[in-house]
């Protein structure tokens, strides 16, 4: 099992020089990934389902990447989660792949839904269509990926006689996340994803949505190519890793466990507890 850092693109940390002091420890720490998170907009005034309040700065989560990609050398750069609905298919495997071949390949692409109906609203796309648009942009995005000839015909997404140089750094395009913890979400991550993201307060949350993915398993054909479905977990809830839940967790069989260091009020106590979790065992 290895450990990753969520988070740290929002609040006191949206800062150049706290972004590189922050991934530069981690990496010297040994965190293997840093992910973050997306909100383009946020519901004002703040509804119960937001995680935070509209005044809350959040970095848009591929240019705080490409920053991180150019301030370290190993860490794995991940999305957890972008909001697939609200982007345009075409520019974001553009974006994606640049991303991609400059950082040397450590792309994660972590893709959902989205959930806040203003958000989907301020970009023009209805609530009713994100699990739509989000199956139709992975396929998309895919054909211009790895296709000579890329074209894609869909309700939400539609071309052809274009191409998408350079192309990202692995022949199949980047590794796919897809998050969420709705049958839905379970069966796209089988039938999409190199891997699945979730989060929870405990090992025992954790359980149940492998149970989901098992299930899951079950009801949608999982391709070839994909491989192994990879897991990644946050606790969240403002509850640390202790070293018997981190063992759980390996056990468990998650690949990366990603540590979120709530609250994100000070920098300096962020790299503290970025120092206390490093050498939680896995």
């Amino acid at each position: 099992m290895e450990l990753g850092v969520y988070g740290l693109s929002a609040k006191a940390t949206v800062g150049p020089a706290e972004t590189a002091r922050l991934a530069r420890r981690a990496e010297e720490l040994g965190y293997r990934s840093w992910w973050v998170g997306d909100h383009v907009v946020l519901p004002s005034p703040r509804v119960p389902d937001s995680p935070m309040a509209p005044t809350d700065p959040i970095l848009d989560p591929l240019v705080h990447l490409s920053y991180v990609a150019a301030l370290t050398e190993r860490l794995e750069l991940g999305t957890g989660i972008l909001i697939l609905p609200q982007r345009n298919p075409v520019v974001l495997a553009k974006q994606v792949a640049s991303l991609d071949v400059l950082s040397g390949g450590r792309v994660l692409l972590g893709v959902a839904p989205g959930y806040l109906e203003p958000e989907m609203a301020a970009v023009g796309v209805r609530l009713a269509e994100r699990g739509g648009r989000t199956d139709e942009y992975l396929d998309a995005m895919r054909q211009l990926w790895t296709e000579s000839d890329p074209k894609f015909h869909g309700r939400y997404a539609n071309f052809e006689h274009v191409d998408a140089h350079p192309r990202p750094v692995r022949p199949d395009g980047p590794r796919i996340v897809i998050g969420g913890h709705s049958p839905a979400a379970y069966r796209r991550a089988v039938a999409k994803g190199h891997g699945w993201i979730g989060n929870g307060s405990s090992p025992e949350d954790l359980a149940t949505h492998l149970e989901g993915l098992r299930k899951a398993a079950t009801e949608v054909c999982r391709p070839a190519r994909l491989g192994r479905l990879e897991i990644n977990f946050m606790q969240i809830d403002l509850v640390e890793v202790d070293a018997d839940s981190a063992l759980r967790y390996a056990e468990l069989g998650v690949d990366r466990l990603l540590v979120y260091p709530l609250p994100l009020e000070d920098p300096v106590a962020v790299g503290t507890f970025l120092e206390r979790h490093a050498d939680l065992p896995r």
